[in-house]
């Protein structure tokens, strides 16, 4: 197991550094920088420009840039935002809880909707609830974030004003009693994460449909039929267990997606998290925060792809043997 763990985080070492130079270089190679696409303008003094590139270190060569802030960003220290005029660290210790919270409510409520759906699926092929499910799945699992969002928003928000439409939490907050802040909080929470899970729980009921089809006709599987065993108990508690493995990997692979579709979906719902930063820095040509951004992002989907390998790696000695 040790050298199994080992293997994966050089793999995920590996592509956080791809993903941080590749984010420096293109950022670089783009004409301007922060101040000439934000500030530049004839009320500003080009000599004063000037010592802002020098005090941020954008005078010097690329190269030197480069090695800067690779050895920066090792010890986890982006800089100063340009935008936010503080700390990048702070920024992110910030955002990053938020994010998180979004992102793994959404994906259990996405494997909460998604595992039961497409287990009764697989219990039902071939009818037509299974067809009409399987194109609903279809349907929902290819609309894209920002409209589903837009949607939700209209219709919750708007329409059935029963939701909040904006914002992580109300601001009086502070001033709530404890249960009602939890209440508050759930209440904001409600709209964004269902966005993110309703698009991952359609895929993930397609996937554990095929995944479970392919383990009924098993032995084992006839066998415990052929004992007397109750078709749901044959189906839940025999194929199911040996069905939910490959969906653990899913589990990982979900991550990338949840990330990028999270960030329409704080844009649209003002949720104070990552993907809200991240296009605010990438908008104003930030370049420490978006160096930030793209680690801590980068860190999130390669944690939670070990997870899900470990996991994996738990439930099937096979994959340890590799």
């Amino acid at each position: 197991m040790r050298r199994f763990l080992a293997r994966r985080l050089a793999h995920g070492a590996a592509v956080i550094f791809i993903a941080v130079s590749l984010s420096f270089l293109l950022l670089h190679i783009a004409p301007g920088d922060p101040f000439s696409a934000t500030l530049a303008s004839a009320s500003i003094d080009p000599a004063t420009l000037a010592q802002w590139r020098t005090a941020y270190g954008l005078d010097r060569p690329i190269l030197e840039q480069y090695i800067r802030f690779l050895g920066q960003a090792a010890v986890g220290n982006f800089g100063p935002s340009i935008r936010y005029h503080q700390p990048v660290a702070d920024v992110l210790a910030a955002a990053i809880p938020q994010t998180i919270t979004l992102m793994g409510t959404a994906l259990v409520l996405s494997f909460g909707f998604g595992v039961p759906l497409g287990s009764w699926q697989a219990a039902h092929r071939g009818t037509t609830t299974d067809r009409i499910a399987g194109t609903a799945s279809l349907i929902v699992g290819s609309l894209p974030e920002f409209w589903l969002g837009l949607v939700l928003l209209l219709l919750f928000a708007a329409r059935f004003p029963i939701l909040p439409s904006h914002g992580a939490v109300d601001p009086m907050h502070d001033l709530f009693p404890l249960a009602e802040r939890v209440i508050d909080r759930a209440r904001h929470l409600v709209l964004p994460a269902l966005t993110l899970a309703l698009l991952s729980s359609a895929s993930i009921a397609r996937y554990q449909r095929a995944t479970l089809l392919d383990v009924l006709p098993q032995d084992f599987v006839r066998t415990a039929r052929a004992k007397g065993v109750a078709e749901r108990h044959v189906l839940w508690k025999h194929a199911l267990r040996n069905a939910l493995v490959p969906t653990i990997v899913l589990a990982g692979l979900s991550l990338p997606a949840l990330i990028g579709g999270a960030v329409f979906v704080e844009r649209i719902f003002s949720w104070p998290g990552m993907g809200s930063v991240a296009v605010e820095a990438f908008a104003g040509r930030d370049y420490q925060l978006v160096a930030g951004t793209t680690v801590a992002g980068a860190v999130l989907v390669v944690a939670g792809s070990i997870v899900a390998d470990l996991l994996h790696a738990v439930a099937d000695p096979r994959v340890r043997a590799r």
